[in-house]
């Protein structure tokens, strides 16, 4: 509860940091194109640093991780409100804290999963999953009205200030918890590149692992463009920023009903939950390019944001419960390498798009790539035939 509790806090700010990053770059450039390069910016950490991070994570202590990483968070999130109270701020330092923020997460998020099984049993990590998709999709009903109303409110500085002390709040939990997030056996320190080798040979000779990551990469590569192609949706629907933050705050009550049927494959089989998940997801993203006025494109959000958490719930207590604790750090590094690449190429391509064919030209091409996700994933043979995991 003190891992979850500081991580929903956490996430809050996280949510809200989703609108205000785009707004704070549209109004210095009124570019969609700097807003959407910006969240490349945050996610291309991962491309560069989560192989070598994965293997030093099981030699590290993971609590000692994750705290530095909100330290070092916080303190380069809290460079913004100090530029702007200067009248210093510019478009590249917001592009250097993307970055170093981006960073950091990469280390705090390796940590976090691979320090999930250690708090909680490996019987109950589809219930933990599931709790932890409810926590974040509160965070996501509030945490974008919070930031619109912040940042449109009482000033551009404000919502960063919030985002700084979120991360105070998850140091702070991590602190006092008690229970050992090390590895039950420490990688050995010999050669990084040979542990690494070590976390790549056990995902690949694991089809359904394999296939799995690509898919959520894959979907990740449109979930990347969502929360600009969504403001900037509204706003040419006569949407303001305080209506922006409603918007997500509908779609994000379709998250916390998701994450309440996390459980689902208890009644339905691990291939059934993910093809269908897709599908659904892709029918309704391609009805966000025909939505008639703002209100709307929150509640066909909600649909899509709906699967998400159920989709998240199984494959990841699916996976995290095949992997050995002493390879947790590598292979969700690994995995996660696969899924978080396409995220920096989703966000710049989604802004580009936006800006050169507009937003429900982009919409449609994205809605056609999730299409032809779901005829993949229907028809491949190891998600099908998934094994229930033994009790």
């Amino acid at each position: 509860m003190l891992l979850w509790g500081g991580q929903v806090v956490s996430t809050l700010g996280s949510m809200a940091s989703q609108v205000i990053y785009p707004l704070l770059i549209l109004a210095l450039t009124d570019s969609p194109t700097a807003a959407g390069f910006a969240a490349a910016l945050r996610f291309v950490p991962y491309l560069v640093f989560s192989l070598p991070v994965g293997a030093l994570i099981d030699r590290w202590d993971r609590k000692r991780v994750m705290l530095w990483s909100d330290i070092g968070r916080a303190v380069a999130v809290g460079t913004i409100p100090v530029a702007i109270a200067l009248d210093a701020l510019t478009l590249m330092q917001v592009y250097l804290v993307c970055f170093i923020e981006g960073s950091f997460f990469v280390f705090f998020n390796i940590a976090e999963v691979a320090a999930l099984p250690k708090v909680v049993p490996r019987s109950q990590l589809p219930e933990a999953t599931a709790v932890n998709e409810a926590g974040f999709g509160v965070a996501g009903i509030l945490g974008p009205p919070m930031g619109t109303f912040l940042f449109q409110v009482l000033g551009h500085a404000v919502p960063f200030v919030s985002q700084v002390l979120t991360y105070l709040v998850s140091f702070a939990s991590l602190t006092a918890i008690r229970t050992s997030f090390k590895a039950e056996v420490a990688a050995p320190r010999h050669d990084l590149a040979a542990e690494i080798a070590e976390g790549i040979r056990w995902l690949w000779s694991k089809p359904l692992i394999r296939f799995m990551a690509f898919l959520t990469g894959g979907i990740n590569l449109v979930n990347a463009a969502v929360p600009l192609a969504i403001i900037v949706l509204a706003k040419e629907l006569g949407a303001s920023d305080t209506e922006i933050g409603i918007i997500f705050s509908i779609a994000g009550a379709g998250a916390i009903l998701g994450s309440l049927v996390g459980r689902i494959q208890r009644s339905f089989t691990f291939g059934q939950v993910i093809a269908a998940s897709v599908w659904i997801s892709a029918a309704s993203f391609l009805m966000l390019a025909a939505v008639p006025g703002f209100i709307w494109i929150g509640v066909v959000a909600s649909v899509y944001f709906f699967v998400g958490p159920i989709y998240n719930v199984v494959q990841f207590s699916y996976r995290v419960a095949l992997i050995p604790d002493e390879l947790q750090g590598r292979v969700n590094s690994i995995f996660r390498l696969i899924c978080f690449s396409f995220m920096p190429i989703g966000a710049a391509l989604g802004g580009l798009m936006i800006e050169e064919l507009g937003v429900r030209t982009a919409v449609g091409v994205c809605a056609g790539i999730f299409f032809a996700l779901a005829a993949l994933t229907s028809i491949n043979r190891h998600v099908r035939e998934a094994a229930p995991l033994a009790k």
